[in-house]
């Protein structure tokens, strides 16, 4: 996959078959509009994802954190197959292009759109002016077809980042994966921890997520890792992690079932799948091994 980032001018050679959109979480909706794009391969055209290098919400003083990262939706879209994934930078300049203008330079000039898929409220250029309604006044002129995906719904209700967001908070995990079409995923690279597991005869690996990722509520959860090319299951931990320079953040340190191997400096990536329990204090080291013992059974039976 050919990454364009950190700049305004580039240009596709080929036709191209455009998903518009954030793309935070990819979601339920957000597959079922890149499913439509990758089909355009059959007819030749390269598939393209346009996204912004900052989080819109995050540029206008909203929302902070992520559901996906930008690493990990890099993994997502490479995996799905898509060719060309463009970050387009959003700061004063780019965010005050006229909606016309933004079709005008970038979809048809510069990545030689054929085909525009987004969702119904898609919004872009100044003030957010530009609408699926302009998309299609514009598509006889520059000679590109327009499909907007309707939203997914589940339980009447539609599927959107917000909505998820909001599951990540409360903690319902499992709810969190319906809506996305995977498990929630935490990435980063396994750090030194204060080697308490060690101690307890359960070693665990630890690592400190991206600051920008949201996180569920402190506690303990089942979970699944990837380290390498394999996959383990196993329980982790939401909490906070004291490092070398005293500040408390939050980390997510994991024991993983059937492996005894060092796992330093390796990348991870921890599937959070459900609730267990929330983060407590114990009373004794007694009483805290008796309950990551009791943690890890019930792991093991959780589906």
């Amino acid at each position: 996959m050919i990454i364009i980032e950190n700049t305004t001018e580039f240009y596709l050679e080929n036709k191209s078959a455009v998903a518009l959109g954030k793309f935070d979480g990819i979601h339920l909706g957000h597959r079922r509009l890149l499913e439509r794009v990758l089909e355009q391969k059959k007819r030749g055209l390269q598939t393209v994802v346009f996204t912004f290098d900052t989080p819109a919400a995050s540029f206008f003083g909203g929302e902070t954190k992520e559901l996906s990262t930008r690493e990990e939706k890099r993994e997502m879209f490479s995996g799905l197959g898509i060719d060309v994934l463009i970050e387009f930078p959003l700061n004063r300049e780019t965010a005050a292009t006229e909606p016309v203008d933004f079709v005008a330079r970038y979809l048809a000039g510069q990545m030689r759109t054929a085909y525009l898929c987004a969702g119904p409220d898609i919004s872009f250029g100044k003030g957010g002016e530009g609408d699926c309604a302009l998309l299609f006044d514009y598509a006889e002129t520059y000679g590109y077809q327009v499909e907007l995906i309707d939203k997914v719904r589940m339980d009447g209700e539609e599927v959107s980042s917000t909505r998820i967001r909001q599951a990540v908070r409360a903690g319902e995990m499992e709810t969190v994966s319906a809506m996305l079409g995977a498990p929630y995923r935490v990435s980063g690279q396994v750090v030194h921890g204060r080697q308490l597991g060690r101690k307890l005869g359960m070693p665990t690996a630890n690592l400190l997520p991206d600051v920008r990722k949201l996180l569920p509520p402190n506690g303990v959860y089942y979970s699944r890792a990837k380290l390498g090319e394999k996959t383990y299951r196993g329980i982790s931990n939401v909490g906070y992690k004291p490092t070398v320079s005293q500040e408390r953040v939050i980390g997510v340190e994991t024991y993983l079932y059937d492996f005894a191997e060092d796992a330093y400096d390796m990348d991870m990536s921890v599937e959070l799948l459900a609730f267990r329990r929330a983060e407590r204090a114990f009373e004794s080291v007694e009483a805290l091994r008796r309950q990551i013992a009791a943690d890890v059974e019930a792991g093991k039976n959780y589906p």
